[in-house]
């Protein structure tokens, strides 16, 4: 991860820049177009996360995709076993990170933002997306399941719409999204609009006030998400991957055919 300065771009990464004294930082997943969250940028995402938590002055953490999409979601070839066991922990390892920091979050969506980039944004405390958002949760149409959006989603948008979400595997544009509580403000510069958020509500107020208010509002689902979160983990190792057509699915799209679904 580059140290939170002004340090050169490089490619394929997760960019942290510094705003406002040291009161916000911006988390960049700096790979486009796609900004596929592998194990390596979720890694620096989630050293990010547990660097923040030690630095006091941090009041805010921003994330958004570089280039015009948020992300198309994690790396379909690490859902393939034998990588998937490590792929799914490192990945639920950065939202127990976010937890424990206890920063308010902040998530700017252009473009498509997609499973476990739509798991990343919808975590976060507020979200702001352009009027070309486009969200979903298309974990099922690779015959398989988003255990973050099963265990939290329904915390956002109420079961109906996460259910929805989860079992279609449609993507809603930004102002369905909007009244869903998906996100929480269109506009046409997101990023514009979540700065002048945190600077009005956010960067005059105490951290140490701030983080322990965070921790405060999300301490009940703490102890939920923690607790789903382990069963959805052995739903998905030991029953899910299990099954022909998860397996089929994955193989189908990286092979770039239709899949052979077995119902079993």
């Amino acid at each position: 991860m580059q140290s939170p300065s002004a340090a050169p771009r490089t490619a394929d990464t997760v960019r942290v820049e510094v705003l406002e004294n040291g009161a916000v930082w911006r988390l960049v997943i700096d790979a486009p177009k796609a900004n596929v969250l592998d194990a390596a940028k979720v890694a620096l995402l989630t050293a990010a996360f547990e660097r923040a938590a030690q630095e006091e002055h941090v009041k805010a953490i921003l994330i958004e995709g570089e280039g015009k999409h948020f992300s198309f979601g994690a790396s379909v070839e690490e859902h393939v076993p034998p990588q998937h066991v490590s792929m799914l922990k490192g990945f639920h390892a950065l939202f127990r990170a976010m937890l424990r920091a206890g920063v308010p979050t902040l998530a700017v969506v252009r473009g498509q933002c997609l499973g476990g980039g739509l798991e990343l944004a919808s975590f976060c405390t507020r979200v702001w997306a352009s009027p070309d958002a486009q969200l979903g949760q298309p974990e099922i149409r690779l015959g398989v399941i988003a255990p973050v959006a099963s265990a939290f989603l329904a915390e956002r948008v109420g079961r109906a719409h996460m259910e929805d979400l989860v079992l279609t595997g449609r993507s809603v544009n930004a102002n369905e999204a909007l009244a869903m509580g998906l996100v929480d403000q269109v506009a046409d510069d997101p990023h514009a609009a979540a700065i002048a958020w945190a600077k009005e509500h956010l960067v005059p107020k105490s951290a140490s006030s701030l983080r322990l208010a965070c921790r405060a509002a999300r301490a009940g689902l703490a102890e939920r998400f923690e607790k789903d979160l382990a069963r959805l983990e052995r739903l998905y190792f030991d029953e899910l991957m299990a099954t022909h057509d998860a397996r089929e699915e994955l193989a189908a799209f990286l092979e770039k055919r239709a899949p052979r679904w077995e119902d079993r």
